[in-house]
C-alpha cells in the first residue's frame, strides 16, 4: 500500500480530499485521513476525535483497515503536532507534500525555528519523494532533505536547483465563482474560491503526477469537485452571501479576506 502524506499550516486537508479524488478518478481504491474525515474505498466517517492526525494506535488501524479492505493508497494529513508525539513513526511513506508554513502552534513548539523542523522531520523520514510549494519562503530548508525524486509546484514560475519535476500555472483568473488556469497547455476550470486553492490543487496534481498520473485525469476529478464542508463554503446566497471557512491563523484569514 502506497502512503502519501500531507502537512503544511494551511490547506493540508484540501490537498488531501483533492489527491484523493484525483486517485479515484484513475480507478484506485483509496483511503484517506484529514480533520474532515476518515475514508475508505467510498465509505465515509466524520473526524470526531478533536484531532486533525489521531494517535499511533487509530492511525496503524486505519492503514491496516485500508489494506484489508483493498486499498492501494491512504492520504494521510501529517500535523506538526503528530510528528512531535511520533504519531508519524513506523509509517513508510512514499511520498510527502508540503503546502505552505507561517507561524503556528508556536505556544507547542516554542518557536517558529521548532515549529518548522517538526515539519521537517516528515521529509527526514521519507526518502523516495518529495513535492514542494516553490512559491513559499521556507522552500530552502524543505529542500535540504534528500529524496530519489523532488517535484515543485507553484505560480510564479521560477526554477531552482535540485528540482528536476515541476508544475506551474499559467494565465490564472480568479472570480468570485471560482478560478481557472492551465498547465503544459491544459485548461482547469475549479469551483472552489480563492487563489490559495490553485495552489491547493497543484499540490495535488504534482502528487498525482509524481504517481504516474495524466493531467487530463487530474482535470476531470477537480472539476467535478463543488467544494469542500467548512471550507471557503457557501452556507447563504440570498439576500446576502455567507461563507464558513475554518481559517484561524493570521495568514489564513488574510487570503481568504
Amino acid at each position: 500500500i502506497k502512503v502519501i502524506a500531507v502537512t503544511g499550516t494551511n490547506g493540508k486537508s484540501t490537498v488531501v480530499e483533492m489527491l484523493s479524488r484525483i486517485l479515484e478518478e484513475e480507478g484506485l481504491k483509496v483511503a484517506s485521513l484529514s480533520s474532515i474525515r476518515f475514508k475508505i474505498s467510498g465509505r465515509e466517517e466524520v473526524n470526531d476525535k478533536r484531532m486533525t492526525m489521531p494517535g499511533r494506535s487509530f492511525v496503524q488501524g486505519f492503514l491496516k483497515r485500508a489494506k484489508d479492505q483493498g486499498c492501494s493508497h491512504v492520504v494521510l494529513e501529517v500535523t506538526s503536532e503528530g510528528i512531535k508525539q511520533h504519531r508519524h513513526e513506523f509509517i513508510d511513506f512514499d511520498a510527502a507534500v508540503f503546502t505552505n508554513l507561517s507561524p503556528e502552534h508556536i505556544e507547542s513548539h516554542g518557536s517558529f525555528e521548532k515549529y518548522r523542523e517538526a515539519k521537517g522531520q516528515l521529509f527526514k523520514a521519507t526518502e523516495s519523494v518529495h513535492i514542494l510549494n516553490m512559491d513559499d519562503d521556507n522552500i530552502d530548508f524543505f529542500l535540504r532533505f534528500p529524496a530519489r525524486e523532488k517535484w515543485g509546484y507553484g505560480l510564479k514560475n521560477i526554477s531552482l536547483p535540485g528540482i528536476p519535476h515541476s508544475v506551474w500555472a499559467e494565465g490564472v483568473e480568479v472570480s468570485a465563482i471560482g478560478s481557472s488556469f492551465f498547465i503544459n497547455g491544459v485548461k482547469f476550470s475549479l469551483s472552489l474560491l480563492g487563489e490559495f486553492n490553485i495552489a491547493n490543487a497543484l499540490a495535488a496534481i504534482a502528487a498525482a503526477q509524481s504517481q504516474g498520473i495524466s493531467l487530463e485525469t487530474c482535470k476531470k476529478a477537480l472539476e467535478k469537485m463543488e467544494g469542500m464542508p467548512g471550507r471557503m463554503e457557501e452556507v447563504i446566497r440570498n439576500p446576502f452571501r455567507v461563507l464558513v471557512d475554518y481559517a484561524f491563523t493570521p495568514n489564513a484569514l488574510q487570503k481568504v479576506y
